[in-house]
C-alpha cells in the first residue's frame, strides 16, 4: 500500500469508533493482529499484549460503558514505510458520569491492507482515575 492508502486506512480505523460501529473497527484489523497498551498489567488491567480476539472483548466493554460512545481525533498524523503514526484525542461520557478525554499516541503497522500491529501510548493515570478509581 501507498503511504497515503496507509493513513487512511489508520484514520478509517478511528472514525469507526467514533461512529460507534466497532465491529467495523475489528474488521480492519489482521486476524492475527496484536494490540500493546502502555503501563504495568499489575497496575492497570488494560496494560500489556492483547490478541485480537482479547482486543475486541476489551473494546465491546468499553463500549458498554460509554452509552454516547466515545469520540476519536485524529490530531495528526505521519507515515513511513508500513507504520503510521497518530495523535488521537478521545471524548467520552461514562455510565458512571465521568468524562474520558483522553490524549494517546498510537503506532500502527500494516501488513496486506490490514492493520497488524498497535502500540497505544496514553494517559495511564487518567485511565485508572476514570475507570477504575471507586
Amino acid at each position: 500500500m501507498s503511504l497515503e492508502n496507509n493513513k487512511q486506512l489508520a484514520r478509517r480505523f478511528f472514525d469507526c469508533f467514533s461512529s460507534n460501529d466497532v465491529a467495523a473497527g475489528l474488521n480492519l484489523l489482521s486476524d492475527d493482529a496484536t494490540w500493546w497498551i502502555a503501563g504495568k498489567p499489575e497496575q492497570l488491567p488494560a496494560a500489556g499484549s492483547h490478541s485480537k480476539k482479547k482486543i475486541a472483548r476489551l473494546f465491546q466493554t468499553m463500549a458498554g460503558q460509554l452509552p454516547d460512545g466515545l469520540k476519536m481525533t485524529v490530531k495528526s498524523l505521519i507515515a513511513e514505510g508500513d507504520r503510521v503514526a497518530l495523535e488521537v484525542e478521545s471524548l467520552g461520557r461514562l455510565q458512571n458520569g465521568r468524562v474520558y478525554n483522553q490524549q494517546y499516541h498510537f503506532l500502527v503497522t500494516i501488513r496486506d491492507e490490514k492493520i497488524c500491529a498497535v502500540k497505544e501510548y496514553l494517559d495511564t493515570q487518567h485511565v485508572f482515575s476514570t475507570w477504575f478509581q471507586s
